[in-house]
């Protein structure tokens, strides 16, 4: 029997270099600082009583590039969630009087999500405690990126 890790039609990379510890390490510390980042964007949202997903809707409508509405199909591409999971939450949130509805410009089969000046209040004040969270761990990402760009494998070496 044979075990891969790689979904059916995917091929893994061949590289001429070979992985080195270091290799893994920055990658491990790069996934580790991305996850207390997100640790700490889910607690930040729960200070004011919103679940971190709703949180991350409204930062997601609210800086949708272009505009301050998303339609459900593209709240559910930001969020990585199915659609009928985006309709929910846009019930709760809409229930919850931080997002409205309206039919979209030129096609009334969509419909379109904007902040209410309440989710705007929320979504300001998590986002103030978010940018000075970034300032902290933000200068320690870039520099494992640019690392990562440069030194592993394929990189500039």
């Amino acid at each position: 029997m044979t075990f891969s890790f790689l979904p059916p039609d995917a091929q893994a990379p061949q590289e001429a270099q070979s992985l080195k510890k270091e290799d893994y390490e920055l990658l491990a510390e790069f996934r580790y600082l991305l996850r207390c980042f997100l640790r700490f964007s889910e607690r930040a949202a729960l200070q004011y009583q919103l679940a971190p997903q709703q949180y991350q809707a409204l930062l997601a409508i609210e800086g949708y590039p272009g505009r301050n509405h998303v339609t459900i199909g593209e709240l559910a591409d930001r969020l990585q969630i199915a659609h009928h999971s985006a309709v929910g939450l846009v019930d709760r949130m809409e229930k919850n009087r931080l997002v409205r509805r309206a039919p979209e410009p030129g096609d009334g089969r969509k419909v379109s999500v904007s902040l209410t000046p309440e989710g705007h209040r929320f979504l300001e004040n998590i986002y103030r405690l978010h940018r000075e969270e970034l300032r902290s761990v933000g200068p320690r990402l870039g520099e494992l990126l640019r690392t990562a760009a440069d030194t592993l494998p394929g990189g500039k070496r």
